[in-house]
């Protein structure tokens, strides 16, 4: 009943703009300015704070970013039926800010790899803007692929990401987690050595970063480098008790993809315990 009351709100609100003319004055500018100072009188996360959004939209149904303020603290809250009409009114009066916006949150939050992906391509053809999140658009490309296990299709993205990152500022420069996925794609291909010789690359850039000793541990173990595999998982195991896992926007809400989680590497550290 909340869902269908919420989205039918979103819905009316759409309607409003879609068939009134947007010709707003300077004194609906200053009240919908109000309702939202009033908003951040309460937690970003209550009910109050999207109530006063609500009023600024009744008055201003047309603004984007407003739109956009009522999905964001609801996908931190995984709320995410409740969200989506909100973030695609955002979409809808302000495209080119907000699409490549909401391209992300389906890839990193909805998991909507497909529907993220169908952003990402509109985005790149019909806009002049290449980045989101700090991060080029073929970064995200590319783990909608992988997600989808089309691994020459995250590989050939990731190429583009080191690609051109090593052009503008040379190799050493080259973001660690566009060579950490490329690496996972070459281990889902079962080119272990391949996949081991990217992870040293992004040791060498991020000497802490547990994940990837996780996931070069693993490569080890099916070459039977056991000895390697054990000195790899140790690594793992001590980095990540320390925090040190993938750190990107929105990872303190969601878990990227093949993000380690503490079960994965007493997993294999189980798994290495007796062999030789």
């Amino acid at each position: 009943m909340i869902i269908r009351f919420l989205c039918s709100f979103a819905l009316y609100i759409s309607c409003i703009a879609a068939y009134a003319q947007p010709h707003y004055t300077p004194a609906d500018s200053m009240r919908a300015k109000a309702y939202w100072d009033s908003s951040w009188n309460y937690g970003l996360h209550s009910r109050e704070h999207q109530q006063y959004l609500d009023s600024a939209l009744m008055v201003i149904p047309t603004h984007a970013y407003y739109w956009q303020q009522k999905s964001m603290p609801l996908y931190k809250m995984y709320k995410y039926q409740l969200a989506i009409p909100y973030l695609d009114s955002a979409v809808k009066y302000d495209p080119h800010r907000w699409m490549p916006y909401r391209a992300y949150m389906r890839c990193i939050f909805e998991k909507n790899y497909r529907g993220a992906l169908a952003d990402f391509y509109t985005t790149k053809a019909q806009y002049n803007s290449l980045y989101v999140m700090d991060h080029p658009y073929d970064f995200f490309i590319a783990l909608c692929h992988l997600q989808l296990n089309n691994f020459d299709s995250s590989s050939h993205y990731l190429h583009l990401c080191i690609d051109e990152r090593a052009k503008k500022h040379g190799k050493d420069w080259v973001h660690h987690n566009h060579l950490f996925y490329l690496g996972i794609t070459q281990y889902e291909k079962h080119n272990y050595t391949d996949a081991i010789a990217t992870f040293d690359d992004v040791i060498r850039i991020a000497p802490q970063f547990a994940d990837v000793y996780y996931y070069k541990a693993i490569c080890q173990y099916m070459l039977r480098r056991y000895a390697d595999a054990k000195a790899s998982i140790a690594k793992a195991s001590a980095y990540y008790t320390q925090g040190y896992t993938i750190r990107e926007d929105g990872a303190l809400y969601e878990p990227y993809p093949y993000q380690v989680r503490k079960y994965f590497i007493q997993g294999m550290e189980k798994a290495l315990k007796d062999v030789k």
